[in-house]
């Protein structure tokens, strides 16, 4: 599975951006979702996760209520909104996915993903 990251840019704080994850695989609605970040000298950590069906999602704790991921299985495509950002939010932000079947099941750690995508930087100024 490829996956391919955009959206990302450079904002003010307290701006929004909408970064998207498409996937090359048509069967992309067997795949939980996460979505992680690395900014320099940090180690990668977990940003939001979404459930193959997009009924069941999961956030750090700095995201949320900030934050939405969603999916369009339709499309391939899976989605984060990023409201009301800061400068600690600047990062390169990675999409990743795994196979699962559960429907229900999300996945926050980054070592349960197969799949990653090259990163999209997004920068937040103060």
């Amino acid at each position: 599975v490829q996956l391919i990251e955009s959206g990302g840019g450079l904002v003010q704080a307290g701006g929004s951006l909408r970064l998207s994850c498409a996937a090359s695989e048509r069967t992309f609605g067997n795949y939980a979702v996460g979505w992680f970040r690395q900014a320099p000298g940090k180690e990668r950590e977990f940003v939001a996760s979404i459930s193959r069906s997009g009924g069941n999602t999961d956030y750090a704790d700095s995201m949320k209520g900030r934050f939405t991921a969603s999916r369009d299985n339709a499309k391939n495509t899976v989605n984060l909104q990023m409201n009301s950002l800061n400068p600690e939010d600047t990062a390169v932000y990675y999409c990743a996915a795994v196979f699962d079947l559960d429907s229900a099941r999300y996945h926050d750690s980054p070592h349960e993903y197969d799949f990653w995508g090259q990163g999209t930087q997004v920068t937040v100024s103060s």
